[in-house]
């Protein structure tokens, strides 16, 4: 998938545009004016890491029914996948996007975005377009992103809206830089009310790509290879822009999609629209090392840190081999949503990332064909995935308010029984009502 998406981006970077007119493209198309034309006041911050990076983050701060700002509104943060963005969460469009549904729900919705992709492509002192500097500047993978990037991001998100605790959503490699974060600054959990791992890719003994599995035995040369040859960015900006005469602009599939019942209802059945608006936008830019160091660890079938060869190993580590991501200092909820024909994440690996942490449970997509990518891109998502992911939250964030107000501990699911399905995650979040609801009772009378 990943290999295959690189390719396209060669393909498409090799094809000369003519000197005609040519219409505006969804690649200049930012995501404030995706949001506003759909109906929202969206909002842009930045934050600034501590070592150094620039972040773009966009805010819808509520649902397109209601303007009352005062609404005491639960956060939610959203973290997009590898080389992607923070419109993959709005690419659906108003009806079906996760944002959006989210917003309308009642959430004040922040979208982060990683060092490196177009909207976070700066630095306090480093420019990633200069020959020397873009060195220095791409010298990261995601274990950066999980531990600069979003604390930096939930820090300003807590400061901002005035909150103790916010619900992160993470798909594919948001997933991933959350076992990251949670698990090498455990302090965080504390921050965090629930999780929701949409593909959320960490151990890999059992990576279901074969093909990928032979290609990542080199992945270390590949990637010394590439720096040597200055490539150390995935699709820098302008790289990639839609073929004039292939794929329309937005403006004509909007035209086609809007304008037209007829093509209106062929779009929505097909998801037209959605691929249309996003076909450029899922390669948003990523460094190399993020791939390199995902290489690693399917090559060697484990969750770990980068390795760096066995003597800088010893200097960062202390040990010639990269230490693995202890999940069991993953103190918070996590919900693991997977689905069977995921191409990047195996139904036993994800078991096994429940069964290491002290309060998670595993979800299976009601699809077997759900892709790993459709929790994003595909329009059914809202009904397998996006609903169950906002009754969660809401069932989650009611708790803790009743907790907090009643300054009684939260009671601890046992996770000696791993919940592999909805209905079992049911029972356990009725069972923490009931809990709720006696001691609200008791300490009334």
């Amino acid at each position: 998938m990943v290999l295959g998406r690189i390719f396209l981006g060669v393909v498409v970077c090799a094809v000369v545009a003519s000197d005609g007119d040519v219409r505006p493209t969804f690649s200049i198309y930012q995501t404030i004016e995706w949001i506003k034309s759909d109906g929202f006041e969206p909002e842009t911050h930045h934050v600034t890491t501590t070592d150094g990076y620039i972040l773009e983050m966009h805010r819808i701060p509520y649902g397109r029914n209601t303007k009352d700002t005062s609404d005491d509104r639960p956060v939610v943060f959203l973290m997009h996948g590898l080389m992607g963005a923070s419109e993959g969460f709005i690419q659906l469009g108003p009806d079906y996007s996760l944002a959006y549904n989210l917003a309308d729900a009642g959430f004040d919705v922040w979208m982060g975005n990683a060092r490196g992709n177009k909207h976070s492509r700066f630095h306090v002192s480093l420019d990633p377009d200069d020959e020397e500097e873009k060195f220095q500047f791409f010298n990261f993978g995601f274990e950066e992103i999980g531990m600069y990037d979003l604390p930096a991001m939930i820090d300003y998100i807590l400061h901002y809206t005035n909150r103790d605790k916010l619900h992160y959503v993470g798909a594919s490699q948001g997933g991933t830089v959350f076992l990251v974060m949670a698990s090498m600054l455990p302090e965080y959990n504390d921050k965090l009310i629930s999780t929701h791992l949409l593909a959320g890719v960490g151990y890999q003994e059992h990576f279901p790509g074969a093909q990928l599995r032979r290609m990542a035995l080199m992945t270390d040369i590949i990637y010394a290879q590439a720096v040597r040859n200055g490539i150390v960015e995935l699709f820098p900006p302008n790289s990639i822009e839609m073929v004039p005469g292939i794929l329309p602009s937005r403006e004509f599939s909007d035209a086609r999609c809007v304008g037209s019942l007829k093509f209106s209802y062929m779009c929505e059945l097909f998801g037209v629209r959605s691929i249309l608006r996003n076909n450029p936008n899922d390669q948003a830019g990523a460094a190399l090392k993020q791939i390199a160091h995902y290489g690693q660890n399917i090559r060697d079938r484990q969750f770990r840190r980068y390795h760096h060869g066995r003597q800088a190993n010893q200097e960062a580590y202390n040990d010639t081999s990269p230490p693995v991501y202890n999940l069991s200092l993953i103190t918070s909820p996590v919900t693991m949503h997977y689905s069977l024909s995921d191409d990047l994440l195996h139904e036993r690996d994800v078991l096994a990332m429940v069964a290491d942490m002290p309060i998670a449970i595993a979800r299976k997509v009601a699809r077997d064909s759900f892709l790993h990518t459709d929790y994003v891109d595909a329009l059914d998502a809202k009904e397998l995935v996006t609903d169950y992911v906002i009754e969660e939250i809401i069932k989650a964030d009611l708790a803790a308010r009743l907790i907090e107000e009643t300054d009684v501990a939260a009671p601890v699911i046992d996770n000696t029984t791993h919940v592999t399905d909805a209905a079992a995650f049911i029972v356990a979040n009725a069972y923490l009502a009931v809990l709720t609801v006696c001691v609200l009772f008791i300490c009334q009378l």
